[in-house]
């Protein structure tokens, strides 16, 4: 029994990494070609301020959540726009979600834009407008080519490296390799975000990833997809997803967990909403996968969804501690307020 868990868990643990993966560098492309364009006009604009982070912080990933804070940090955008992209970030436990449960991920991350619209208003009406540095800074590296060495394109190990690896995971998603059992899964009838269109998706997207590995200039592939991604972000998603989900199956198979997690619901929100202050991937995915497993309920995933942010806020602490403990204390009571709602109006 053992060895099956130690299977399926590791199964699993790279199909969510390679999911996240993709991901993540189909965002760095996205983020990269933008060069900051998309922030101008907003300074003065609370409500389109609010949106705008709101809508960063959905983004899968730390990326967005990094953009709002360096907005923040520079006086361009409110602090309650920062407490929206807050609630609205789910860090890169947003990827295994999709990964995991991806029609119910669509419809939790619409919840929680929708919460951090509301309070990110509401907490404007009270604060006024942090005072900070006014100046963005752009690395020269990533501007439109004003540098003849931005588009060298050297097929280097780090590039076959990846190419390989992205190939090696395309063919594992067509062959049926990390197929398993879908819990949810729907019976009879067409459904866009079965799990079999979700492997014939992300194949295609794989597929793009590997024309910009081929075509993309030296710097993009070794600073942005292999140092940053592959090198930081890679390992930490694998270890903490196959670490998790190898635990979660151990305690499935020999402990009736379930049962005592079922009975302390409210005891799961305040621990959910708690642990959320640490600024940190990684924590949120215990929730994740106990949910995915069906052992807690909605409201203790919702808590834990609008407590953390991934590694988004860590630049906020080094700037501003007294921000930082502000927008936490305030993302924990969202937190705890929301999943006790929802405790009740499921009950």
């Amino acid at each position: 029994m053992i060895l099956n868990v130690l299977i399926d868990s590791l199964r699993t643990a790279v199909l969510v990494t390679g999911l996240v993966v993709i991901m993540m560098m189909l965002i760095e492309v996205f983020n990269v070609r933008s060069d900051g364009r998309m922030f101008s006009g907003i300074k003065n604009r609370r409500v389109g301020q609010v949106l705008l982070s709101a809508a960063l912080g959905a983004i899968p990933g730390c990326m967005g959540g990094f953009a709002s804070v360096s907005l923040y940090t520079h006086g361009l955008i409110s602090f309650g726009a920062l407490i929206a992209m807050m609630i609205a970030s789910s860090g890169d436990e947003a990827f295994v979600m999709l990964a995991m449960f991806p029609g119910k991920s669509a419809w939790i991350f619409l919840i929680l834009f929708v919460i951090a619209v509301v309070v990110g208003l509401l907490v404007d009406l009270f604060h006024s407008k942090y005072d900070g540095c006014h100046s963005m800074n752009v690395h020269d590296e990533d501007r439109e080519p004003k540098h003849e060495h931005r588009h060298e394109r050297h097929y280097g190990w780090q590039r076959i490296v990846m190419f390989l690896g992205i190939l090696l995971f395309m063919c594992a998603l067509l062959t049926g390799w990390l197929e398993g059992d879908e819990p949810d899964a729907v019976s009879g009838g067409f459904n866009l975000l079965s799990e079999d269109w979700m492997y014939w998706l992300f194949a295609a997207l794989s597929l793009c990833v590997l024309g910009v590995l081929l075509f993309a200039g030296d710097h993009f592939v070794v600073e942005h997809l292999w140092e940053h991604i592959v090198c930081h972000h890679l390992p930490s998603i694998f270890l903490w997803t196959f670490g998790t989900i190898l635990i979660i199956g151990v305690l499935m198979s020999y402990l009736d967990v379930s049962t005592w997690i079922s009975d302390n619901t409210i005891l799961m929100i305040l621990l959910a909403a708690a642990i959320g202050i640490i600024p940190e991937s990684g924590p949120h995915l215990l929730f994740v996968s106990l949910y995915a497993a069906g052992v807690v309920p909605l409201p203790v995933l919702m808590a834990s969804c609008i407590s953390q942010d991934g590694h988004a806020s860590l630049p906020l602490l080094a700037e501003s501690r007294g921000s930082f403990l502000k927008a936490k204390l305030i993302n924990v009571a969202v937190a705890v307020l929301v999943g006790m709602i929802t405790f009740l109006i499921e009950n």
